[in-house]
């Protein structure tokens, strides 16, 4: 498994539209190297009725913005920042905060 940002994990934008704004990640797609947050980057799709939206209508839903775009937010610190690995010596990894240097999980 890939250190970095992770599912539950708060996430600033850094670029683009929605550059400023927070959230929660929702899902991490390592093949495309985009994330869902919650909350940002809504569209608006065009749904027909049927098992799961049986309204259908008009929905709006997050669309994935790239992994480039956003750091993580430390949850010590609360700026947003780079993600270091500490390597212990049973071989377990853990996050940390590059400004802080505070372990992440």
């Amino acid at each position: 498994m890939a250190l970095g940002i992770r599912k539950e994990d708060t996430v600033r934008v850094m670029a683009g539209k929605y550059k400023g704004r927070a959230g929660r990640v929702l899902k991490v797609d390592m093949d495309k190297g985009a994330v869902l947050i919650e909350k940002i980057n809504l569209i608006k799709k065009h749904m027909k009725p049927n098992k799961t939206y049986t309204q259908g209508g008009i929905i709006e839903k997050e669309a994935p913005i790239n992994l480039s775009n956003v750091m993580l937010v430390c949850p010590k610190c609360g700026a947003p920042t780079r993600i270091g690995a500490t390597v212990y010596e049973g071989g377990k990894k853990s996050r940390t905060c590059k400004k802080c240097k505070e372990v992440i999980d």
